[in-house]
């Protein structure tokens, strides 16, 4: 919300969800941190438009662990939609969600826009319209995940991105590999795309696991997370046929460079390196599974 504040990127629907801060944050928490923000969306951004252009948007999205994402009314807003768009995350979150959802007519008209057919499913946690599911779920299980989709017409044939940014490494190994082998075996035309730490064995990785350690947050799944390889051969080993990985530091220097230098002008970076030390300690890969060549 604040990176959307001072001009970083668009969005209109951010405001409905996240109230704004009263104070500013600290310089140090800005300079770099809203530049890494910006890495990361335009990164995700530039993936899911390529799916949505080779498909035609003839497909679906999950996003898994969604939370407060707005995604949803920025492809509405771009006459993006995919057939369908499908949010999944814990009942509590879904049902501030829904709740925010109902209480403001710009975030709720669209989705009536877009909606044809029978009347409007609602409930606390789940809300299912012709063009937009929120589902209350646990990702760790993910044959209940199924049958949740399913219930809000998920269609296996239809081309499938999933999202999944900062969600895995909560989850453990072994857990975070039943999701991509279930998404891997149940679509036959997917892309998987997960956006989370990496390098996590150097002194900056483990500085940073204490870190949040100290503030109750377990990263259960971080021993993927030691390098890139170790995330691309997850997706591998899970029944992907391609996956590739490339740090934010990498990815950062792909973005179009003359909104790199624009962002980059609208507040002084003097600690470039913690910056840079920041991007490669997280990355973002993809990975698809292609029966039909697209």
């Amino acid at each position: 919300r604040f990176a959307v504040s001072v001009g970083y990127w668009k969005d209109p629907y951010i405001q409905y969800f996240v109230r704004q801060a009263k104070e500013r944050k600290a310089p140090e928490i800005n300079r770099g941190k809203l530049a890494w923000y910006y890495a990361r969306v335009h990164g995700v951004s530039y993936l899911l438009k390529a799916f949505l252009k080779k498909t035609e948007c003839n497909c679906q999205i999950v996003n898994l662990g969604a939370g407060m994402d707005t995604l949803f009314w920025r492809l509405k807003d771009e006459n993006l939609l995919p057939r369908k768009y499908f949010e999944v995350d814990f009942p509590m979150i879904v049902a501030r969600k829904i709740h925010n959802i109902k209480s403001k007519p710009p975030l709720s008209k669209p989705i009536m826009e877009s909606h044809s057919g029978e009347s409007l499913l609602i409930d606390s946690h789940s809300l299912d319209s012709s063009r937009y599911s929120i589902i209350g779920g646990d990702l760790r299980f993910s044959s209940d995940l199924e049958e949740k989709l399913k219930k809000h017409n998920l269609d296996i044939q239809l081309p499938t991105l999933l999202i999944a940014e900062c969600v895995l490494v909560y989850m453990t190994p072994q857990q975070s590999a039943n999701l991509l082998k279930w998404a891997a075996s149940t679509f036959p035309v997917a892309m998987f795309i997960n956006y989370e730490q990496v390098n996590m064995t150097d002194r900056f990785g483990q500085i940073m696991i204490e870190n949040l350690q100290r503030r109750q947050c377990n990263l259960a799944g971080v021993e993927i997370c030691r390098s890139l390889d170790s995330q691309r051969e997850r997706l591998l080993v899970n029944g992907w046929e391609t996956a590739h990985a490339m740090d934010m530091m990498k990815v950062y220097s792909f973005l179009p460079q003359a909104d790199v230098k624009r962002i980059e002008g609208l507040e002084f970076l003097d600690e470039k390196e913690l910056f840079e030390q920041l991007m490669q300690h997280y990355c973002l890969c993809w990975a698809s599974k292609d029966s039909s060549n697209l």
